[in-house]
């Protein structure tokens, strides 16, 4: 089975406006709307994607959940938002009201660092019920890629032994000597996301940080639609791992840490999907 664990996507009507400013350096591959994704997926042989909403502001959280829990189904799962300027008890009724099993954490697009001691307030009520799938490194201005250091990640993993925690492109993007100094052999998953490609990184370096962190611990993402999910399996299958090795980083990782059994349909739409 394999599964994407990185994919944004917005309703159809909204997704030029909410895409078109986020990272004007890098290309689009695709639209980000959500009527696409899913043919996306299917197209580029992965079985499950992970739709992850990110509310910019407080308000939009709860309505950002809806509309994850609305469009999961089919090869969707969903993962929602949080925000630190709404209360604790407020952003956690609205994920377990939608069903939702994990949260996208953005700083660059959200505002905040992970240092900020509302957002380990957050991860204290996450304990083992919620997990984590958090950018990591660069990305922004100089401001906002402090927001989101890898020894930040380092210092949540460290308080927080129970947290389910995946860090996006292999622990700090375009910071890959700070990741592999402060995370690498920590109990956090890496995520192999790299836009516009992962290909772009020396295989022998991607390979030594697969070996070191340990390869039961990295889990593939694509960062659709900044990158193409069909174009980064064949850079992670390029690695030259066995078939096992590959199978859990393609998605048996991910699996395991979530709990889901391949075969069995991934959780439905709360009501009607969101195509539109």
């Amino acid at each position: 089975m394999i599964i994407d664990v990185h994919c944004h996507a917005w309703p159809d009507q909204l997704a030029d406006r909410a895409l078109g400013p986020r990272v004007p350096q890098l290309p689009r591959v695709g639209d980000g709307r959500i009527s696409t994704l899913p043919s996306v997926l299917e197209r580029s042989g992965v079985d499950r994607g992970v739709l992850l909403g990110i509310a910019d502001a407080a308000k939009y959280v709860d309505g950002t959940n809806r509309f994850v829990a609305r469009s999961r189904g089919g090869n969707l799962l969903g993962f929602g938002t949080v925000h630190p300027d709404l209360p604790v008890d407020e952003n956690m009724a609205s994920l377990r009201r939608n069903g939702i099993p994990g949260v996208k954490l953005h700083s660059l697009f959200q505002g905040f660092a992970y240092s900020d001691s509302r957002v380990w307030d957050l991860l204290e009520a996450f304990g083992s019920e919620i997990a984590v799938i958090a950018h990591v490194g660069a990305g922004g201005d100089r401001e906002s890629n402090e927001r989101a250091t890898p020894g930040m990640i380092r210092d949540i993993v460290r308080r927080f032994p129970d947290l389910r925690i995946v860090a996006c492109h292999f622990g700090g993007y375009h910071r890959l000597e700070e990741a592999e100094a402060d995370l690498l052999g920590l109990p956090v998953y890496l995520e192999t996301s790299w836009p516009p490609t992962m290909a772009e990184l020396a295989p022998e370096r991607v390979r030594s940080i697969i070996d070191r962190h340990g390869a039961d611990r990295i889990v593939f993402g694509s960062d659709w639609p900044m990158a193409d999910p069909a174009k980064e399996i064949a850079a992670i299958r390029a690695l030259g791992y066995d078939e096992e090795t590959t199978a859990g980083i393609l998605g048996g990782n991910f699996a395991r840490l979530m709990g889901i059994v391949q075969g069995e349909p991934a959780p439905g739409p709360s009501v009607e999907p969101v195509r539109g």
